[in-house]
């Protein structure tokens, strides 16, 4: 059986069988002497899909041949755009149309809606996040507590991890939140680990925090494209997230962003940009702010027209497959690459992302037995022979198999890789 596993003839075999395969003829992979890499940091940059070039070409063609009038003219005009990718988005998301908006990037997002959400009072100013939080947002939750006049050391709580892996337990989530609830202001938690892997239950951890009469919302950076969420149903309060990792939408791409529509004709208070007006009146250029009800009121500029132009050509493939079945090809590719690793690599690579499936999405998060020194250089080697993870300090290398471009074959390439690594080590001392 295990000589089947590292078969190449067994991965292709799956491949074949697996009639999602062929979205990666979708992608420009990248080349390593000549050949296709094995491609595993979708959860960091992912790839380019074929058609953004034509989204990208159409908008430069239409601001070359028309200038201000592209505007208003053509099925692409560019003062609705934005409204192109508004429903397509949602059905990746499991929101209604009007809880969801491409604007700014992450952590301007994030800021907008603590504006609105995190409202702290003096019996009520903490904010709850996981220990070893992305530091984009511990920053982001620390400057807010100081803009409000609270200190960090007292008011930032972090639940520290109490698996044996570095993963956080349900229980831990629950305990925290029941230990603090009289002082949580805001739970804001991710949707994947960025380092772990671990994947959350969103609607428990809603459930949860709504019960201590805290506001819940999520960075769902790693999540989109990759979990199957049900952000409407779930209770989130807000949401954001990227669109350059496993949405496919190119470097520093135009972000999302989801507000429940519970809140859609919210009283709180927010910052306001002449994009977020009601469209029926914002060109009468009136003094007085009236919100576009739902997410899209959050909006403060126009947005960027070719930022938002590859995020269409993504959005067409997830419209084409659908978040159900990429999300069970997931599940069989990491499923392929958690069999290997047990099969013949656990002296050499140490799974850190938990083995249930729900637990998790594509990416498993790897300690190479041995330390940092080993493990920096099992990464180099793996590059060098066109295998390409990414690396996080201290010593864990992060593999991602994306459903919408890599296979069976990307994965036995990357263990077979490890193997060789493994028995050249020994062989060297």
């Amino acid at each position: 059986m295990t000589t089947e596993l590292f078969s190449f003839a067994h991965a292709d075999a799956l491949d074949a069988a697996d009639p999602l395969t062929r979205l990666r003829g979708e992608f420009l992979i990248p080349k390593h002497d000549g050949h296709e890499q094995a491609y595993f940091v979708g959860n960091s940059l992912g790839l380019q899909p074929r058609g953004a070039r034509a989204h990208v070409e159409e908008v430069l063609d239409k601001w070359a041949a028309e200038a201000v009038e592209g505007h208003f003219t053509g099925n692409a005009q560019w003062m609705p755009y934005h409204e192109l990718v508004r429903e397509p988005l949602a059905r990746v998301v499991g929101a209604k149309p009007s809880e969801v908006v491409a604007m700014n990037t992450l952590t301007v997002n994030l800021h907008l809606m603590m504006v609105s959400f995190y409202r702290p009072t003096r019996e009520r100013p903490a904010i709850l996040i996981e220990a070893g939080a992305f530091p984009s947002d511990r920053h982001a939750v620390a400057s807010q507590l100081r803009f409000h006049g609270f200190d960090p050391e007292a008011d930032l709580i972090e639940i520290e991890a109490d698996e044996a892996n570095g993963t956080i337990s349900m229980g831990a989530i629950e305990r925290a939140i029941a230990q603090h609830g009289r002082r949580l202001a805001l739970v804001l938690w991710p949707g994947v680990q960025y380092r772990t892997g671990q994947a959350f239950d969103l609607k428990e951890i809603v459930r949860l925090a709504h019960a201590q009469g805290a506001v819940c919302g999520f960075d769902l950076a790693h999540g989109v494209g990759n979990l199957q969420l049900e952000l409407h149903d779930s209770g989130v309060d807000f949401a954001v997230w990227c669109h350059y990792k496993y949405m496919n939408s190119g470097p520093g791409a135009v972000a999302g962003c989801f507000v429940h529509e519970r809140h859609a004709d919210t009283d709180r208070p927010r910052f306001a940009g002449w994009w977020g007006h009601d469209v029926s009146t914002r060109f009468r250029m009136g003094p007085q702010f009236v919100p576009t009800p739902g997410a899209e009121g959050w909006q403060l500029s126009n947005p960027p027209i070719l930022g938002l132009a590859p995020l269409r050509a993504s959005l067409e493939l997830y419209d084409r497959v659908g978040m159900q079945s990429l999300r069970e090809r997931s599940r069989r590719l990491t499923g392929y690459l958690e069999k290997l690793i047990h099969a013949r690599l656990g002296d050499t690579l140490q799974i850190v992302t938990p083995g249930d499936p729900v637990r998790r999405g594509c990416q498993l998060s790897l300690r190479v037995v041995g330390g940092r020194e080993r493990g920096r250089a099992l990464f180099e080697y793996l590059a060098a022979n066109g295998v390409l993870g990414d690396w996080r300090e201290p010593d864990v290398i992060r593999i991602s198999p994306a459903p919408l471009y890599n296979t069976h074959n990307d994965v036995l390439r990357f263990a077979q890789a490890v193997e060789n690594w493994t028995h050249e080590s020994r062989r060297n001392g």
